[in-house]
């Protein structure tokens, strides 16, 4: 099975973002504005209550969560309804690894409905057989990730993440399995099993490796 990340692997969502919460930060706030798509990139793949304490760091903690969790909720229906960029040769790379057979997943730590929207916006249904996030277990990526692995009933030596952050890399290490590092998002990774430097190259990265 092929774990993905979503933001900054499968897609770039961050200005869809900025324009969301904004809509909801002004009606809250009063403010215009606070936010940009450069603003989210680098809190992408932190869990929504640190992205929280990152960009409402101003004010209480219980004000900051629940603004937080108003905007995680517009965002939902936002992107559902706007969809977002995804990275060149992603659909027709996951169409072709699903014709080779290859189980495929989805494991963000978003808030619950994010990976919904995705699916919902892009149609990407038809690729992945499962997905899990944090909003909707309250668990750590790399508790979500072995709790999609064993609900499909694969074993740790035939799974592998793909993600663009160390903190990806941490997790799937903690889970038991490797990490490919998608060297084209947000972040960095430095003791991936791989890099792939565009979604493309994934097929051969995972043929190399002996996953299909």
């Amino acid at each position: 099975m092929v774990i993905f990340d979503l933001d900054g692997t499968l897609w770039n969502s961050s200005v869809r973002i900025a324009e969301s919460w904004n809509i909801v930060i002004e009606k809250e706030t009063g403010r215009k504005g606070w936010l940009t798509g450069a603003d989210i990139e680098p809190v992408q793949g932190k869990t929504m209550n640190e992205i929280a304490d990152i960009i409402f760091g101003e004010f209480p903690e219980e004000e900051r969560y629940r603004l937080a969790r108003r905007c995680e909720v517009f965002e939902n229906e936002y992107i559902t309804k706007t969809g977002a960029d995804l990275f060149e040769g992603v659909e027709e790379t996951l169409k072709q690894l699903k014709d080779r057979g290859v189980q495929m997943a989805v494991v963000s730590n978003c808030q619950e409905g994010y990976i919904k929207a995705f699916l919902d916006s892009m149609d990407m249904w038809k690729y992945f057989v499962d997905y899990e996030e944090w909003g909707r277990t309250m668990l750590l990526k790399a508790d979500n990730i072995k709790l999609v692995m064993e609900r499909n009933g694969v074993a740790l030596d035939k799974g592998i993440y793909v993600g663009d952050i160390q903190k990806d890399s941490d997790a799937s290490h903690e889970a038991g399995i490797p990490c490919i590092w998608a060297g084209y998002g947000f972040g960095e990774i430095k003791d991936a099993i791989a890099k792939i430097n565009s979604f493309g190259e994934l097929p051969g990265v995972l043929e190399e490796l002996g996953y299909i």
